[in-house]
């Protein structure tokens, strides 16, 4: 390659923003040459560096946005500590298939078990396969619609939360949920059913749940389009977030 000809590609990749293709060009240059590969081998070769460099970037925009209290892996997390956990059944639920089926997973369990943790393991899987994704614990969710319904401005923030093709919601059953709270629930969960799929961690008994939503009525609803189509994850045993504190016994 002629002077010439190299300073204007080196130009027009810089132009373009291509800047792992320019990064590793004189590498895959004298690696074409050695190999004796043709044009598009290399081309190949060299634009493979710009796509993963890309996707990486966008997974990690994905991941920031998606406001994840922490983040942590299926990896991360000790199933020999809560061995009645299935860590197949987890793996399944890492592969994402139940985003096409518009499906629901529920971790049901006491506080301090992992159910947050694994709530965004699958969420953060999720957003590196660039899923529009959400965290939010059910407390935040509620005050952020109740201060959008009093702005005249129910509608849109509604739209904006069914607009995340996974949506998790923490914690829920925490914190008392009045009237208003519970209709404002059920909308979320009416919106997003059987079109986008949700995550819902919580340390109350299904048959608890209306004792959390205040109605009998609007719990039951929620419960149907919760439950429906839905994977149900139950947690006990010690808590996970002690495990590194309990001694074992003699």
């Amino acid at each position: 390659m002629n002077n010439t000809a190299y300073t204007q590609l080196c130009s027009n990749m810089e132009q373009l923003k291509l800047t792992q293709m320019l990064l590793h060009l004189d590498e895959i240059t004298d690696f074409v040459t050695v190999n004796n590969l043709s044009f598009t081998e290399g081309l190949l070769k060299l634009s493979n560096y710009e796509v993963d460099f890309k996707e990486k970037n966008a997974s990690r925009s994905m991941i920031k946005a998606a406001a994840f209290p922490f983040v942590k892996e299926l990896k991360d997390y000790d199933f020999e500590f809560q061995p009645n956990i299935s860590e197949q059944k987890l793996r399944e639920l890492c592969t994402l298939g139940f985003l096409e089926k518009s499906e629901n997973v529920v971790f049901l369990g006491p506080s301090g078990v992992g159910k947050t943790h694994l709530a965004t393991a699958i969420g953060v899987a999720a957003a590196k396969k660039r899923v529009s994704t959400y965290f939010i614990k059910c407390h935040d969710l509620l005050q952020q619609l109740k201060k959008a319904k009093l702005e005249n401005r129910l509608d849109t923030r509604i739209r904006h939360f069914c607009h995340y093709k996974l949506l998790i919601i923490d914690e829920i059953g925490y914190l008392p949920i009045d009237k208003e709270d519970s209709n404002l629930f059920f909308q979320i969960i009416d919106k997003r059913y059987e079109k986008k799929s949700t995550i819902l961690t919580t340390n109350m008994n299904f048959n608890e749940w209306d004792e959390i939503f205040y109605d009998v009525v609007v719990s039951n609803a929620i419960l149907d389009r919760v439950l429906h189509h839905s994977h149900v994850i139950t947690i006990s045993g010690k808590s996970y977030r002690l495990r590194n504190h309990i001694q074992p016994k003699d």
